[in-house]
């Protein structure tokens, strides 16, 4: 297993993701299944484990320390706390009722079965959360960086899939002078679509390490190409993470048992990227960026009678519709009300602006549609804090 260092830590490059746990027929977590990968897991040298408050509706974090804890009861001195790092994260990204930071605190360690986090998250501080972290910065950080004082958290960072002027305003506040590392999204389709080169050249300036999430993009890079397999495209995907030197750590999602080996593999050699396949790579990423070719100018910007930001929302679009995921939907709806695609006049000025000759109300009409064919994300929120709040109850906790 190939490692990085990390103030004086020895941490695994390939870190389990458990966003993503494999499931029995029912949709329930396959827990016994869950445990094999963590035991290959460390057997194979992987330490870090990742997990999330909302992640599997609140069951990842009691799956994972489930599966630690029978481990270490199976054998105290090989799997002991010591061996292994266990990152989780704060949850103010979601539109809850309350953000108690001790109580959550509380119990994600219950849940998790552990008297500490080596590695806590503010999770997702992005432009549709901004208010609660900004509006609650002295509260939330007062208590996190007082768990690192007193051991409870011995490093703390966050994740984001902020665009760059937000990136850069989190980094200047007060979140940014307290973190330790940082969790973006960051695979070869992104590193130009997201701009992921972007963000890692700012967080470098600044002296931050990165942690990548979706490498895969949630299996999309994962899928057979040309001649390449599925198990060759996510290989080539991983050793094009791997020979980027701010990467620390790679989490993967893994819901197979057979995921974990193959991750494992890559990861425990020496191989790198070979011209072939970053050729594929680059074909892969033109076949899927069949995008609308706006170029950010914002003429038609300056001519909206509203206005609407109508590049964001471009980029948003072009990015919904190679796979659906939360982070444009959460961008377009963090907007004013009066600032959404389905304000559009339809009065075609900004087209008649556009040197691309874009046709922009189509295009919004269009995103307006894929949207509405997916629910909100407040409302997938208000739907996990219930559950949450039910968990809590009939575990006792509440």
């Amino acid at each position: 297993m190939q490692y990085s260092i990390f103030k004086s830590n020895r941490v695994s490059r390939l870190g389990f993701g458990t966003m993503r746990l494999p499931l029995l027929a029912n949709g329930e977590i396959d827990q016994n299944q869950v445990e094999q990968m963590v035991k290959y897991a460390l057997d194979n040298g992987v330490n870090y484990f990742d997990t999330a408050y909302p992640y599997h509706n609140g069951l990842s974090e009691i799956s994972l320390g489930k599966a630690l804890e029978s481990l270490k009861v199976q054998n105290p001195e090989k799997y002991s706390r010591e061996n292994y790092f266990v990152a989780d994260k704060f949850p103010a990204h979601q539109a809850a009722s309350e953000y108690n930071p001790e109580k959550i605190f509380q119990s994600q360690l219950r849940k998790c079965s552990v008297e500490y986090f080596d590695f806590y998250l503010f999770h997702n501080i992005c432009e549709s959360c901004w208010d609660v972290y900004s509006s609650h910065a002295d509260e939330f950080i007062s208590y996190f960086v007082k768990q690192r004082e007193s051991g409870r958290i011995r490093h703390l960072g966050m994740s984001t899939h902020a665009d760059i002027p937000m990136l850069e305003k989190i980094l200047d506040s007060e979140y940014g002078k307290c973190i330790e590392f940082c969790q973006i999204q960051l695979n070869y389709l992104d590193w130009n679509l997201q701009k992921a080169k972007e963000k890692v050249r700012i967080l470098t300036e600044r002296g931050i390490p990165v942690w990548v999430m979706e490498p895969l993009r949630g299996g999309l890079l994962a899928k057979p190409f040309g001649d390449a397999s599925s198990s060759e495209m996510t290989a080539d995907a991983f050793r094009w993470l791997k020979e980027i030197p701010q990467v620390k750590v790679v989490l993967s999602g893994m819901s197979a048992f057979e995921q974990m080996k193959e991750n494992v593999a890559t990861f425990g050699s020496s191989y790198r990227l070979s011209e072939a396949g970053k050729e594929r790579l680059e074909r892969r990423a033109e076949s899927l960026m069949n995008l609308v070719p706006c170029t950010g100018c914002r003429y038609c910007y300056d001519m909206c009678p509203i206005p609407l930001d109508i590049p964001l929302m471009i980029q948003a679009y072009n990015d919904i519709r190679m796979q659906f995921s939360f982070t444009p939907q959460m961008r377009i709806e963090s907007l004013p009300a009066d600032r959404h695609p389905s304000q559009c006049l339809n009065c075609h000025t900004c087209e008649r602006q556009c040197p691309q000759k874009i046709k922009i109300p189509e295009i919004l009409s269009d995103l307006c549609r894929i949207l509405d064919e997916h629910p909100k994300w407040s409302d997938i929120c208000a739907q996990r804090e219930e559950i949450s709040k039910n968990l809590e109850k009939s575990l006792g906790r509440g």
